[in-house]
């Protein structure tokens, strides 16, 4: 069993910059893929950067390529994500989830965080 909680969201303004932290308990951290989704109003929930345990290889959606930095820290059991130039449609809420590397689905789902970009 894993527990996620996300931290860092909040309200900034289009081009400012946001990271998001996702705390995760459990000794097995590392062999957790673990991902960043966001749910925005009216719209299905997308894959938004994802990292394996080495942290090498990340991927990322393409509206989000070269603005946003997804990486990880076992030791500190944790998740991040770096958004830079923030754009309105960024906003949503972002959720961190994790699964075992041999699970094709998402396990695991921290509660969520909202970011807000003001235009």
């Amino acid at each position: 069993q894993v527990q996620l909680v996300e931290s860092g969201g909040g309200l900034v303004q289009a081009g400012g910059s946001l990271r998001l932290s996702c705390a995760a308990s459990g000794r097995t951290f590392s062999s957790y893929y673990m991902g960043w989704f966001r749910q925005a109003p009216g719209k299905e929930r997308e894959l938004v950067a994802g990292i394996g345990w080495s942290g090498s290889s990340p991927l990322y959606a393409d509206s989000v390529k070269g603005r946003f930095t997804i990486s990880r820290d076992n030791a500190k059991n944790t998740v991040y994500l770096q958004m830079n130039s923030l754009k309105p449609e960024d906003t949503a809420v972002y959720y961190c989830a994790a699964r075992r590397l041999s699970r094709p689905q998402y396990e695991y789902w921290g509660q969520g965080t909202q970011v807000t970009v003001s235009s």
